[in-house]
Formats: C-alpha cells, sequence, structure tokens
C-alpha cells in the first residue's frame, strides 16, 4: 500500500492565469458594487473605496506578474 502523504502536491496556476482571474472577478464585481449603491442609498459614496482598494491590488498584482517577472517556481 502506497503512503499517501508522499504523493501530495500543490497545485500551481501560472501567474499570468492568475492575474487573469483576479481581472475578471474585479470587472463583474466592481459594477455590481456600484448598482448596489446606485439602487440603495446614494448618500455616501461607498464604492470609491472598494474601486480603489482593489483596483490598486490588481495593479500591484500586473505589476508583479508582467513588470517584476520572477520565476517563484523552481
Amino acid at each position: 500500500m502506497r503512503h499517501l502523504a508522499k504523493e501530495h502536491t500543490n497545485a500551481h496556476i501560472e501567474p499570468k492565469k492568475g492575474f487573469k482571474i483576479h481581472l475578471l472577478v474585479f470587472v463583474l464585481t466592481i459594477p455590481a458594487l456600484w448598482l448596489l449603491w446606485f439602487f440603495t442609498d446614494r448618500t455616501y459614496l461607498w464604492p470609491v473605496w472598494q474601486t480603489a482598494a482593489w483596483g490598486t491590488g490588481l495593479l500591484f498584482h500586473y505589476m508583479g506578474v508582467f513588470i517584476f517577472k520572477k520565476n517563484f517556481h523552481q
């Protein structure tokens, strides 16, 4: 009987694919947040904070994948 612990492997997503997934989720979620804000109480512009924070994270993700290319999976 084989020992299952020896067969343990980590799933790796290639960095470009990971960024594309991140971008897709951003593009689908941020408009939904703005629509939620639009159809509810519009007294405070709260989606600006989510858009700015997530956009900053997306920018750093882009920079890490495409500008500062580094092979983490050797």
